[in-house]
This record gives C-alpha cells, sequence and structure tokens, in this order.
C-alpha cells in the first residue's frame, strides 16, 4: 500500500545547476522561484552598469563588469544550493523510518 503523502521527486540538482550556469536565472525557474531569479537578475544589471561606470578605461570587459559577473556566481551557487537542500529532504522523507531497526535497542534519550 502506497502512502499519500508522497511528494514528486525534486529536480536533479546537477540538471539546475547546469541551467543556471547556461543562462541565469533559470535554474530558480527550474525549482519554482522564478521572481527569486528575476531578483537575481536585476541585481546582475545594476551591479554591471554600476561596475561600468565606475572602471577604469582600460579595463578589461570581465573587470568592467565585474559586479555583474559575481551576482551571477551568486545566483549559480544559490540555486544549486536550493537545489541540493529540496533534494535531501526529499531522499530523506523518502527513506524509511530506521530508529527502530537497532535490534530491539532504544535509542539514547
Amino acid at each position: 500500500m502506497t502512502s499519500s503523502n508522497t511528494q514528486p521527486a525534486p529536480p536533479n540538482p546537477y540538471l539546475v545547476l547546469g541551467a543556471a550556469i547556461v543562462l541565469p536565472a533559470s535554474g530558480h525557474v527550474i525549482l519554482g522561484v522564478p521572481v527569486r531569479g528575476l531578483q537575481f537578475l536585476f541585481f546582475m544589471v545594476i551591479l554591471a552598469w554600476v561596475t561600468a561606470k565606475v572602471a577604469p578605461p582600460d579595463a578589461s570587459f570581465i573587470g568592467r563588469h565585474a559586479g555583474g559577473f559575481l551576482i551571477y556566481a551568486l545566483s549559480i551557487l544559490d540555486a544549486y544550493k536550493l537545489a541540493r537542500i529540496r533534494h535531501a529532504l526529499w531522499v530523506h522523507k523518502a527513506a524509511p523510518d530506521s530508529d527502530n531497526s537497532q535490534g530491539g535497542i532504544a535509542p539514547h534519550t
């Protein structure tokens, strides 16, 4: 007999990581939190614009837009971390209760 409160498996964390690397905010969209992804995109654009105005003229493209690249990297880490947490919680809930599987030994209280 199956339990009625089983939840579907969350997206694979590596899929979320790959999507977040290829297209900013897509990892958050896959996870179902598109507003969080849009917030990261907004700050990515704003900080890229600010660092482009502040950076010296002889700086490289990455140097001129370093603020945007910083937020981009943080958004990748955030999406992957959220995916890993959701996956670990799902695995933990799906595992059978192993507290009483110690051969009759009561757990320490």
